[in-house]
C-alpha cells in the first residue's frame, strides 16, 4: 500500500485574504485602455494608479494610509495629452515615478510626502525619443536614474533620469510588438518577449541577444517572460489550443522547457510577479478573479504549485508590493493591490505562524533603497548585486529625496514653451514691472505650498487621533 508523501515547504500554507472594507481605496475611475499592462504601481508609502481623464493622460497617486472613500476632486498627475499606460516607482526614491503614455514620451514625477491641493503637472524630466506610443517602462534594479522604456516602434530605449540623457537604443533586435521586458537581478541582462513569437535574452551595453527561444508556447496570444532564481527565465503564454500555460527555461539549454505546465482555458494574458526572497511566482490574469502562487525550486516538477487566492469580482489590473513594504509583525509574505472597475483592494498573503518573534526563514535580508551603482558606472561595464537590508525592526521609508536632473545638452537652454514667450515681444519699460509681479507669483508659490503641507499635516494628525478614538 503506497503513501502520498506531501512535499515539504514553509510556504505550503500560504493563504491570501482581503482587508477589510474601510481599508480599500474606493471611488477610482480605473483607466479602461486596452493594454496588458498592470495599471497600478505600490511602493512603501504611495499606491499610484492609471485612471480615466479627459484632454490627456493621468494617474492617482495616494498615501498608503489614504484609505476609504477617494474625493472626487483628487489631486491628479496630468501633463501627457494621451492616455497614460505604464506606471512605475522608482526602486531607489520613493517620492519619484515614471509614466508612459500613447503620446510617445515618457516622464519623470516627484511625489511630495504630502497630499497636493491641485493637479501635479510638472514633470522633474520629459524623455522624449520614441516615435509610438510608449507602454512599458522599467526601472534599473541597481544602478541610480537609469530608465527603460519601450514603445510600439519596436525600439527599447535606456535613459540616465540624472541628465534626461538617452544612453542606448536597441533598435535592430525586435521586428515586431514587444510585449514585456524584465531585467534579472543585478541588471546586466534582460529579457523581452515579442509578437514575432520569440523570447530574447539580451546584454544592453553590448547591444547583444546573446540567447533566443522561438515559440516557448505554441499559441497566437502575447507571452509574458521574467527571471527568477539562478538566471532561469520564467514565461507565461498558450497552447495551440488557447490553454494558458506556464514554463520554465534554462539560458543553458534554451531549446527545451525544465517545466511546461497547462493551466486553463481563460482568455486573460498572465502577468507573472516574482518574489525573489521566497522564489514565489503569482498569476494574475487580466479580467481573472484569482490569484495563483508557485514555488520554483531545484527538484522535479520544479514549478509547484501551492494554492489559489480567489474572489467574485475579476481584476483590470494589480500592484505588488516591494518586500520592504510589507508587515513582519504579521508574517505577510506578499501584499497585492487588486484594480475592479470603481475601487483598490489590497490582498494579503500570509504564512501562518504561532511564535511573534521575527521569522528569519520568511524575511532574508531584501533589496533596500540604495542603489549599487551610479548610471555612467553601469554604463561602463560594471555590475553589482543589490545592497540588500533586514527587515528584523521593519522598514521605515526615507524622507522626500528630491530628483535633481542635470541637464546637460545645449538645446535645453532654449525658452520655454507655452504663453511665455510672448515676453520677449514686451518693452524694454514693462520689464521691472513684470519682474515685480513674476517676484510676487513666487512668493505666493511658496506661501501656497506651505500651507498644503500644514493643512496635510493636521489632516494626518487628525487622522491618528480619529483612529485613536475608535
Amino acid at each position: 500500500m503506497s503513501r502520498r508523501v506531501v512535499r515539504q515547504s514553509k510556504f505550503r500554507h500560504v493563504f491570501g485574504q482581503p482587508v477589510k472594507a474601510d481599508q480599500m481605496y474606493e471611488d477610482i475611475r480605473v483607466s479602461k485602455v486596452t493594454c496588458d499592462s498592470s495599471f497600478c504601481a505600490v511602493n512603501p508609502k504611495f499606491v499610484a494608479i492609471i485612471v480615466e481623464s479627459g484632454g490627456g493622460g493621468a494617474f492617482i497617486v495616494l498615501p498608503l494610509a489614504k484609505t476609504g472613500r477617494v474625493d472626487k476632486n483628487h489631486p491628479l498627475v496630468t501633463g501627457h495629452t494621451a492616455p497614460v499606460l505604464d506606471i512605475d516607482w522608482c526602486p531607489h526614491n520613493d517620492n519619484v515615478i515614471a509614466s508612459a503614455s500613447e503620446d510617445t514620451t515618457v516622464m519623470v514625477w516627484q511625489i511630495p510626502d504630502y497630499v497636493p491641493v491641485r493637479n501635479i503637472t510638472e514633470p522633474v524630466v520629459t524623455l522624449e525619443g520614441h516615435s509610438k506610443r510608449v507602454s512599458i517602462i522599467s526601472w534599473h534594479p541597481t544602478a541610480r536614474n537609469v530608465l527603460l522604456s519601450a514603445g510600439c516602434d519596436n525600439l527599447v530605449i535606456l535613459w540616465n533620469v540624472g541628465t534626461g540623457e538617452m544612453l542606448l537604443a536597441l533598435d535592430d533586435m525586435h521586428t515586431d510588438l514587444i510585449y514585456n521586458v524584465g531585467w534579472n537581478r543585478n541588471g546586466s541582462l534582460l529579457v523581452t518577449t515579442c509578437k514575432d513569437k520569440k523570447v530574447r535574452v539580451i546584454d544592453p551595453r553590448k547591444q547583444q541577444v546573446i540567447a533566443e527561444k522561438t515559440k516557448p508556447h505554441d499559441g497566437t496570444r502575447p507571452i509574458r517572460a521574467i527571471f527568477v532564481a539562478d538566471g532561469k527565465i520564467f514565461t507565461t503564454g498558450f497552447s495551440r489550443m488557447s490553454e494558458r500555460q506556464l514554463g520554465l527555461w534554462d539560458l543553458s539549454n534554451f531549446e527545451e522547457p525544465i517545466a511546461l505546465q497547462e493551466m486553463d482555458t481563460s482568455n486573460g494574458v498572465l502577468l507573472p510577479f516574482y518574489d525573489a526572497d521566497s522564489s514565489i511566482v503569482y498569476l494574475c490574469g487580466k479580467g481573472d478573479s484569482s490569484i495563483r502562487y508557485f514555488e520554483i525550486t531545484d527538484e522535479a516538477p520544479y514549478v509547484h504549485y501551492l494554492n489559489t487566492y480567489s474572489s467574485k469580482e475579476p481584476q483590470r489590473g494589480m500592484g505588488f508590493m516591494p518586500k520592504r513594504g510589507l508587515d513582519v509583525s504579521k508574517c505577510e509574505i506578499a501584499r497585492f493591490f487588486k484594480l475592479h472597475e470603481r475601487k483598490c483592494e489590497p490582498i494579503v498573503m500570509t504564512v501562518p505562524r504561532k511564535s511573534d518573534l521575527f521569522q528569519d526563514d520568511l524575511y532574508p535580508d531584501t533589496p533596500g533603497p540604495e542603489p549599487a551603482l551610479e548610471a555612467d558606472e553601469w554604463l561602463s561595464g560594471k555590475d553589482a548585486e543589490p545592497i540588500l537590508i533586514s527587515l528584523r525592526d521593519g522598514y521605515v521609508p526615507v524622507k522626500n529625496r528630491e530628483l535633481k536632473v542635470v541637464k546637460k545638452n545645449i538645446l535645453d537652454s532654449k525658452p520655454p514653451p507655452g504663453p511665455r514667450r510672448s515676453h520677449s515681444t514686451c518693452d524694454s519699460d514693462f520689464s521691472p514691472a513684470l519682474e515685480e509681479v513674476l517676484e510676487e507669483i513666487r512668493a505666493l508659490k511658496e506661501m501656497v505650498q506651505a500651507q498644503e503641507k500644514r493643512i496635510s499635516d493636521l489632516e494626518n494628525k487628525l487622522c491618528q487621533f480619529t483612529n485613536g478614538t475608535d
